[in-house]
């Protein structure tokens, strides 16, 4: 017997919360029936041609989420609006004492346990409450640099090291991503930026927390660095241009190592405007040995919606309380 549609509260209608709404209308079994940002200039306006669809949705766009969730009947809510716990907290509490699953893109919450475990502690006690399931994921993380390299261990009968990396062509991702990476910047301004916090991606401490937990490796410590990438030409997206000398994107490295100083775990991200030879690889050192490649790259925002939407039905049959990617793997553990 088929099941209900789901029926999907959409908070956060920039570049993803756009981008998932319309990969919600090509697929079945979904039926958005609210959505939610609090910029004034969006209340009101029909969901369909705000995201760039050629009609109508019938759904109006709101800012008061309370009454959204007072008044409309749904299961699931999909939230696109920040890469920070503290900062998505109080709608995550909203959301989940309305009795909703979250699927959320959240990037700190993909593993909160390591470096927000009072927030995590939280939000699990309460969605366990309140019957559902809570869950961030995303390409990077949720996907590319923890899941899948969990996944893929599922061939090993032992596993020694997993090398991650992720060099991306930013010039195709969104604007928003080609700034949050520095692109334009001086050398200067991305120092200042760096030292200030808040800048470039989020994330890697987190997949290296997920990967290691779910292998079960004993971090002692989890070693990052970040470095601009230069442009040595002028390169631009449709958006920016860099000249050269300028910031075209970033390089961050996260090093797991274990009590004896092994390394256990390297994540390697790069994104830039004009990356030559993008590329997704995961090596895992052990028997077998394995390498997966994808030669040119997975574009980070497409993905990152197709994932959203996918893990939806998924959040319906999961256990209730706060999970990771890693909760819906199959893969080696020591």
């Amino acid at each position: 017997m088929a099941q209900a549609p789901l029926r999907v509260v959409s908070f956060g209608l920039g570049p993803i919360g756009c981008r998932v709404i319309r990969c919600l209308q090509e697929r079945r079994g979904f039926v958005l029936v609210a959505a939610v940002d609090p910029q004034p200039v969006l209340a009101g306006q029909d969901v369909g041609r705000l995201v760039g669809l050629d009609h109508d949705l019938g759904v109006r766009v709101a800012d008061n989420p309370e009454q959204v969730l007072l008044r409309t009947p749904a299961d699931v809510a999909v939230v696109c609006t920040s890469s920070r716990v503290a900062e998505i907290l109080p709608a995550l509490r909203e959301i989940i004492s309305a009795g909703l699953n979250v699927v959320t893109t959240c990037e700190e919450l993909a593993y909160p346990w390591a470096s927000a475990p009072e927030a995590a502690h939280e939000l699990d006690l309460a969605a366990r409450a309140s019957g559902v399931s809570v869950l961030a994921t995303g390409v990077n993380p949720g996907y590319l640099m923890d899941f899948f390299p969990l996944t893929v261990s599922g061939l090993c009968q032992q596993v020694e090291r997993v090398q991650v990396e992720r060099i991306q062509d930013a010039s195709a991702r969104r604007l928003p991503f080609q700034r949050k990476i520095g692109a334009g910047l001086s050398p200067a301004e991305f120092e200042r930026k760096l030292a200030a916090g808040g800048f470039g991606h989020v994330g890697l401490r987190e997949s290296a927390h997920m990967l290691a937990t779910a292998l079960g490796f004993s971090l002692k410590q989890i070693e990052e660095i970040v470095a601009p990438v230069l442009a040595t030409k002028t390169v631009r997206s449709p958006e920016v241009v860099v000249k050269a000398g300028l910031v075209a994107g970033i390089r961050q490295v996260a090093v797991g190592r274990d009590e004896a100083g092994v390394e256990r775990i390297r994540l390697e991200f790069q994104a830039a405007i004009g990356q030559a030879e993008p590329c997704d690889r995961v090596r895992i050192d052990g028997v077998p040995p394995l390498e997966v490649l994808f030669p040119g790259g997975v574009n980070g925002d497409v993905a990152t919606a197709a994932i959203v939407v996918n893990a939806m039905p998924a959040i319906r049959r999961a256990p209730a309380g706060l999970l990771t990617m890693a909760d819906l793997a199959l893969h080696w553990r020591a």
